[in-house]
């Protein structure tokens, strides 16, 4: 397998640690989008959508972060990232959507790029419209976390979809400095899943493209 993506991108983010969860080994594959990597046509080549990250099993291109997570789980169903009864995948479905549709469209590198080239925004008005659609989508999923499903993870006391997609939105959310005051079921989800290997050896940090 090769995994094309950027090191900053959280929907590549939630990929590695799916894969790092499952103990499966790939080629990483670096696609800088600050650069306009996944445009050029030896990438955009070989996707519908010039986008990462992109999962090259096969010969077959995999695409989108959700779709690749679930194919991952059904070819390798061990350990599994979706629980086993339907309405605990039904909640896990919600919980990373509620990342991965509700928060992260609006606030990814190209809408932020189009903020302030094409519209004219300011610095400090591009990071006032990131904190302020992170911080919603996240007390949202705060509340989601008060039910008692959810265990020393968003469901439960082992990672799921969810964890996937969660990790990598508290990263950015760091990142762009977003008020985590209140969020405490979340946090205490988020340093879960950073005490496993797993979620250290999938962090930006450690990927061969990191900048310093």
């Amino acid at each position: 397998m090769k995994l094309f993506n950027y090191f900053r991108s959280s929907a590549s983010f939630r990929v590695r640690i799916a894969l790092q969860l499952k103990g499966l080994p790939y080629d990483y594959q670096p696609v800088h989008l600050v650069k306009g990597e996944q445009t050029a046509p030896a990438y955009a080549s070989l996707v519908a959508d010039p986008l990462v990250p992109m999962l090259e099993v096969d010969g077959a291109h995999l695409t989108q972060s959700m779709a690749i997570i679930e194919y991952l789980d059904e070819t390798h169903p061990e350990p599994p990232l979706m629980p086993a009864d339907a309405l605990g995948r039904a909640r896990v479905r919600a919980l990373a959507q509620t990342v991965a549709c509700e928060i992260h469209p609006i606030n990814n590198l190209r809408v932020l790029k189009y903020l302030s080239r094409d519209l004219g925004v300011d610095e400090d008005a591009k990071n006032a419209w990131y904190r302020h659609w992170v911080r919603l989508g996240l007390e949202a999923v705060e509340r989601q976390l008060q039910q008692p499903a959810t265990g020393r993870f968003c469901h439960g006391d082992t990672p799921t979809l969810a964890d996937c997609c969660l990790v990598p939105q508290i990263f950015n959310g760091q990142r762009f400095k977003v008020s985590f005051d209140g969020l405490d079921r979340t946090l205490a989800v988020f340093e879960a899943c950073m005490a496993l290997d797993a979620f250290q050896r999938a962090q930006p940090s450690q990927c061969p493209d990191a900048e310093a």
